[in-house]
């Protein structure tokens, strides 16, 4: 059974750079998603709510935010992952 290995051209056997750069921008642009959306709590407790109880939740919220978003990076990764090396 041939075995390929992922981001590794098979004629050359040198680092596919295309491939790493095709699977690097959909994790980027989810990390970037999860980033901004916690930046709208987090900028508001900044500039405006300080240390209230207000300012508190949103802290806590955007904590929340990106808890979520580290796991879903982590299920997309590791299922982008599976599906490579079944390929």
């Amino acid at each position: 059974m041939p075995s390929t290995t992922p981001f590794i051209d098979s004629v050359t056997g040198e680092l596919d750079r295309a491939q790493v750069l095709s699977e690097a921008i959909p994790i980027g642009k989810l990390i970037g998603l999860f980033v901004t959306l916690s930046l709208v709590p987090f900028g508001l407790v900044f500039l405006a709510l300080g240390s209230s109880p207000v300012g508190e939740v949103l802290v806590i919220l955007g904590q929340f935010i990106l808890a979520v978003g580290t796991g879903i990076v982590l299920m997309y990764v590791v299922a982008r992952g599976t599906q490579l090396s079944g390929e």
